[in-house]
């Protein structure tokens, strides 16, 4: 009779390396969409009872981003690209100052360009501010999660590494972003605020839930194809 194998009750996580051409494409991405959103989350939005920012559609495919390179590559990488995407924000912003203080044409077309830089690009320095300080204390909470029960159960429960991870970083993400930037978009007494931080966390939750199959088919397919992967 023989005795059934027995194996440990969880392995070593597997991760891959960054030499490939894949993190780069979602480092990349990943750095537009929180550049974007920034710009977006400048005007204030309301939709029936609903206020949230013009990045609301955006801001979430940064952290399914983040959910990809977590899982692929491991919290060492991801805290790399969170702190490169951080950099290229605030570069980013450096850049609008600039644009603005440049001296413009004095006839009516070049002030009212001028105008519509200083309304559009002006508040984002602290909408940057409160996205950055957001993103890197959501994001890193959300990587941290998801690799830590990544390393209790191995390739399994995918779905469930994504989801948990996701509420704790969206949270903390909505609240300081919600808390520095709210006077910026125009957001003056509590019931907006509590309004706005509620939909904008339930959101970009709801949203991340609807997006598991597509980013576990995501993680999927740059597993298969990362030579390094497991290695």
């Amino acid at each position: 009779m023989t005795s059934a194998k027995t194996f440990p009750a969880s392995a070593a996580p597997k991760f891959a390396s960054i030499g490939s051409p894949y993190f780069g494409i979602l480092l990349a991405v990943m750095a537009v969409v929180l550049i974007l959103s920034n710009i977006g989350a400048s005007k204030g939005v309301a939709i029936g009872p609903i206020i949230t920012d013009g990045g609301f559609f955006l801001f979430p495919l940064a952290y399914i981003l983040g959910d990809v390179i977590s899982e692929v590559y491991g919290f060492k990488v991801a805290r790399k690209a969170i702190i490169t995407t951080f950099g290229l924000s605030v570069f980013a912003s450096l850049c609008y100052w600039v644009i603005i203080a440049l001296p413009g044409f004095d006839d009516e077309f070049g002030a009212s360009k001028q105008a519509a830089l200083e309304g559009a690009l002006g508040p984002v320095p602290q909408i940057v501010l409160a996205s950055l300080l957001a993103f890197v204390a959501g994001q890193t909470i959300n990587s941290w999660i998801l690799v830590k029960m990544k390393a209790r159960t191995g390739e399994k429960s995918l779905w469930a590494r994504i989801m948990s991870s996701s509420v704790a970083g969206e949270f903390v993400d909505t609240l300081i972003f919600c808390s520095i930037a709210a006077s910026v978009i125009g957001i003056t007494d509590l019931g907006m605020f509590v309004n706005y931080v509620l939909v904008g966390f339930l959101y970009k939750t709801l949203v991340e839930f609807l997006f598991v199959p597509v980013t576990a088919l995501a993680i999927g397919w740059i597993k298969k194809r990362e030579p390094s992967y497991g290695a």
